[in-house]
């Protein structure tokens, strides 16, 4: 186990994080702010990947294609927003739970229908296909840096709009006292049409960017939601520092884990034990880092309710 090869899987888990920061952190505002849970998130961000890699094949920019699939994705976010989320705002979670989840059976379909049944993958721009040598001469994939970049580039800009204008400042004051925002005059249905695009928008590049990286598949952004989930729970509902720290650490820890511990139990046991025990282990290790922080704070690192 080199230094290098653990600087690489940090970087790694970096990315992973920041990956499930953009899932995250439009969950946590939907979810904190509308008090609704929308369990479709997943699908868009699986449409943001099928828009990008289809725009990328036929304009041969990724800067232009990432553009297509965001404002797209925003669309079908605004549709869905319209159509069906406004209408259970004032529905219980389980009402929220089921109807998004039928949404995402359709969604699934519907690219089943337009895309096809079997995975595509999304062509990585040749500028960015090579690797870059880092300190102590660590060869690190260049696309993979572009995903760190862009994560952290989404990151400060949500930041800069939750702490310096009014929209964020109507954000954060939903989400810490709903009722009160209502009864102050805020015209609540068009602070949360933009709130949910907002969401739709972040998914969008989240899928843009993962598509070269990974299959784009039906269902991809399901196997992001759990994860996504965790880390809203470990940083705190509502909370968008909280989901960026929760994100980073779910982030590191899954990936470290899934390098690591095969090879750590090796040293202690037979290389079968190790092939059936490391990644089982490997696996648990996010939730048993929310439970050891549920433990210490019960309302997670940095909750927006407070």
């Amino acid at each position: 186990m080199s230094t290098l090869s653990i600087i690489e899987q940090l970087m790694n888990g970096i990315g992973l994080g920041l990956i499930l920061f953009m899932m995250a952190a439009g969950l946590t505002i939907v979810f904190g702010v509308m008090d609704t849970m929308n369990l479709a998130h997943g699908s868009l961000f699986m449409f943001g990947a099928y828009f990008a890699a289809t725009a990328y094949g036929v304009t041969d920019s990724f800067t232009l294609s990432v553009l297509i699939a965001v404002a797209l994705t925003m669309l079908v976010g605004l549709l869905l927003e319209t159509t069906l989320i406004r209408r259970l705002y004032t529905r219980n979670h389980m009402n929220q739970v089921v109807a998004t989840f039928g949404v995402i059976l359709i969604c699934n379909d519907l690219v089943k229908y337009v895309w096809g049944p079997a995975p595509i993958m999304a062509a990585t721009p040749p500028s960015l296909a090579g690797s870059v040598e880092l300190i102590g001469g660590l060869e690190y994939p260049a696309f993979r840096l572009l995903i760190i970049a862009v994560g952290i580039v989404a990151a400060l800009a949500l930041y800069f709009m939750m702490t310096h204008t009014r929209l964020g400042m109507l954000v954060r004051a939903g989400a810490s006292n709903r009722t009160m925002t209502q009864l102050m005059g805020v015209p609540v249905r068009r602070v949360f049409s933009l709130i949910f695009i907002l969401g739709a928008a972040l998914a969008g590049i989240g899928g843009a960017m993962v598509g070269p990286v990974t299959a784009v598949q039906v269902g991809m952004g399901d196997s992001f939601m759990i994860p996504a989930l965790v880390v809203i729970v470990i940083g705190g509902i509502g909370s968008i520092r909280g989901a960026f720290i929760a994100a980073l650490l779910v982030g590191i820890v899954d990936t470290a884990g899934r390098a690591f511990i095969p090879g750590l139990i090796e040293l202690v046991a037979s290389p079968v034990v190790a092939a059936d025990v490391g990644p089982a282990l490997a696996s648990v290790l996010m939730y048993i880092l929310m439970i050891v922080v549920l433990g210490c704070k019960p309302s997670g690192l940095f909750p927006a309710r407070g």
